[in-house]
Formats: structure tokens, C-alpha cells, sequence
């Protein structure tokens, strides 16, 4: 939905040893895309974005974070895609922040699947609002649902009190949608938090057992609000640690 933007190395990977041991000056690219699994079966959605009109940060000197420019807004691009939104069966949401689930509504035949937490801070109510039973473990990762074949809901605590990461499995590949474990690529390689959580020891756990995972499978790293998410995507392009 956006493109273009950038983040500072401070907001990125700041998030342990704090923003004042990391240079400011040192930027990665950022952008905002969410995804969407056609399972044959299925048409699954891992997060949703803003709703349309959402008036967007502009770009200003020593940001943190400039999403970038405006591609188009969620409906619009889901649009684009060639699905409709009643095709929908099931939504997977990360967390509860607004450009990973502010156009829930939009979908009238999904189920929500969501961390009970994140669901509380949402105040989402009614049938179609499943709240994750994890319940099982999944390969390093202790608790997980599994929620389609092949497709796993993960608990993933840390960036908030409730987040959740998603799995897709393809043949030998593994698709991993983490929402904001880390906002780029960088940090993940680099082994760094953001500066954006709610649980700081639980965000450390988190992308410990995200960086075991990918040393032990072969995984394509998903990335919310970087265009390395959408280019490793295309490309297939299996993370390397």
C-alpha cells in the first residue's frame, strides 16, 4: 500500500541497547504491504491495512519511520488482486495495530483468527472473531494452531502482548508472515528489537525462536513494512543467518 519510505538504523534496531547506540544517519528502506494465501480451497488474508483515507505521516527530516508514498489504499489493492472480499474465508491477524487490522470489517464471511489478547484490545466481538487456541507445538515454537493445511498460527509475544506470527508451508519452503518481529531484514540478520514493544523479554524470546526456525528451515521472510517482504515473495528468495 506504500513505497518508497525509509527507517533509521536508531528506530530499527534500538530496541535492547537503546536508540542512542545506533547512527541515525544509517537508513533501510520501508514500505507496507500485507499478504494473502490462495490455498485452492481457501482465501486466507494475513492482516489487513488501513482503512481507506487513512492520512498518512509525510515525509519529514529525522523521522524515525516515513512509510513512504501512497500506493493505494487497502480495499483498492485487495481490489487489484482479482478476488472479491466475499471470498474471504478466513483473516490472520499478527496484532492489533491498525495497518495489520483495521479493515477486518471489510470481509463478511471470515473467520478472524487473533491472539485472545490482541482480540480484548481490539474489543472484537461475535462469531466470525476466533480467539487462537494454540494449544500445539509447531517445529521450535511451543504453542501454534494449526488453522488450514499446511498454514500455522503461531504465538510470537513481544511486539505486543498479544502478537502472533503465521507459517504457510509450500513443498520444501516456508513462508513465514511475522508481522513486526522486526521492521526490516537488517535487524533480523543483525539480531536486533525494535524500539516498538510491549514485552521487551518476550520480544527477545520471539526473535530468538524466529532466528532458530530459519537456521533449520528453509524460509521465505515476509516482512510487513520493508520491500525486501515483497521482493523475497516474488523471488523465493530463501533467508540466509
Amino acid at each position: 500500500m506504500f513505497d518508497g519510505g525509509f527507517m533509521n538504523q536508531s528506530f530499527a534496531f534500538g530496541g535492547e541497547e537503546g536508540k542512542e547506540a545506533f547512527d541515525e544517519q544509517i537508513i533501510y528502506r520501508s514500505s507496507l504491504q500485507n499478504f494473502l494465501i490462495d490455498t485452492g480451497k481457501e482465501v486466507i488474508l494475513v492482516d489487513t491495512g488501513f482503512k481507506t483515507g487513512f492520512p498518512a505521516p509525510a515525509k519529514k527530516l529525522g523521522a524515525p519511520l516515513y512509510m513512504g508514498e501512497k500506493v493505494a489504499d487497502y480495499m483498492d489493492a485487495f481490489a487489484q488482486t482479482g478476488y472479491k472480499p466475499e471470498q474471504v474465508t478466513k483473516i490472520l491477524i499478527t496484532h492489533k495495530h491498525p495497518d495489520h487490522s483495521d479493515c477486518i470489517s471489510c470481509f463478511p464471511n471470515a473467520k478472524v483468527y487473533i491472539s485472545p489478547e490482541d482480540a480484548d484490545a481490539l474489543k472484537l466481538e461475535g462469531e466470525n472473531i476466533v480467539r487462537a487456541q494454540y494449544g500445539k507445538a509447531y517445529k521450535n515454537f511451543p504453542n501454534a494452531q494449526q488453522v488450514a493445511e499446511g498454514i500455522w498460527f503461531i504465538e510470537a509475544k513481544g511486539h505486543t502482548k498479544g502478537n502472533s506470527i503465521v507459517i504457510a508451508e509450500d513443498g520444501d519452503l516456508c513462508y513465514m508472515f511475522h508481522g513486526d518481529v522486526t521492521y526490516c531484514d537488517a535487524a533480523l540478520k543483525a539480531n536486533k528489537l525494535s524500539i516498538v514493544f510491549e514485552d521487551k523479554e518476550a520480544a527477545r524470546q520471539t526473535l530468538d525462536r524466529v532466528r532458530e526456525f530459519i537456521r533449520q528451515n528453509q524460509t521465505v521472510y515476509l516482512s510487513t513494512h520493508c520491500p525486501e517482504g515483497y521482493e523475497n515473495l516474488e523471488m523465493k528468495r530463501v533467508m540466509k543467518l
